[in-house]
């Protein structure tokens, strides 16, 4: 029996993801034993990596547009290795099915109807709303008690800042380098032919712009 095609779409942000420890090449592990096991073959893959808020808007994700185009042209379904990697926002996954291109999700198999997409998504919202409600009042309920929140300690804490800025920029290296090295492979041999590669990809720099060769530069370093 020949295989199903299947257009892999791959998302990673410099906030979430050591949080969520499914960076690029985990995810597409994952989405390789699922290919395996369920009889698909990947016939495009887009990778997104984004930076700061509000990327849950379709034109700031250039790649989850052109995974949609691709699977509508193909005719085939678009997988992802989790559902959060599509969105955390369930108004968001209800836009992306009105697009008519069925998605199949690796972590809940391949016989998984848009109505029970909905039902999960639906719950993690809940799930997070829930958290972000009892965070809050737990803070209140300190407060109330005499507990300083915040750090009294100028110093330490702007320490820290540069810390997290930092420790921020080696993840973005580490989400953007899987990609140089793929360009590297397909023949972008200087830093500026690398830089005109994440651009035409739409992956934006850390900052939210466009690379540039001491862009692409200063992440090998890093990385």
């Amino acid at each position: 029996m020949q295989a199903a095609p299947l257009v892999t779409y791959i998302r990673v942000s410099t906030s979430s993801q050591g949080r969520s420890g499914l960076g690029i090449e985990a995810q597409r592990q994952v989405l390789s034993q699922f290919v395996k096991a369920e009889g698909f073959e990947v016939v495009r893959e887009f990778v997104e990596v984004e930076t700061g808020k509000g990327a849950d808007a379709l034109d700031r994700r250039p790649q989850l547009k052109a995974a949609l185009a691709a699977a509508k042209k193909l005719r085939c379904q678009v997988g992802v290795a989790k559902l959060d990697r599509l969105s955390r926002d369930v108004h968001f996954i209800s836009g992306l099915m009105a697009h008519k291109v069925p998605f199949v999700v690796a972590e809940l198999g391949s016989d998984v109807d848009p109505f029970v997409l909905h039902l999960f998504a639906a719950l993690a919202e809940k799930e997070r709303s829930l958290i972000s409600t009892r965070t809050r009042q737990a803070l209140s309920a300190a407060k109330a008690r005499g507990v300083t929140l915040g750090n009294p300690r100028l110093h330490e804490a702007r320490r820290n800042a540069v810390e997290a800025v930092k420790a921020e920029a080696d993840r973005y290296a580490a989400n953007v380098l899987p990609i140089i090295r793929e360009a590297q492979k397909a023949g972008a041999s200087t830093l500026r032919q690398i830089a005109e590669a994440l651009n035409a990809r739409g992956i934006p720099t850390a900052r939210g712009g466009h690379w540039y060769a001491q862009s692409v530069a200063n992440v090998l370093e890093r990385a």
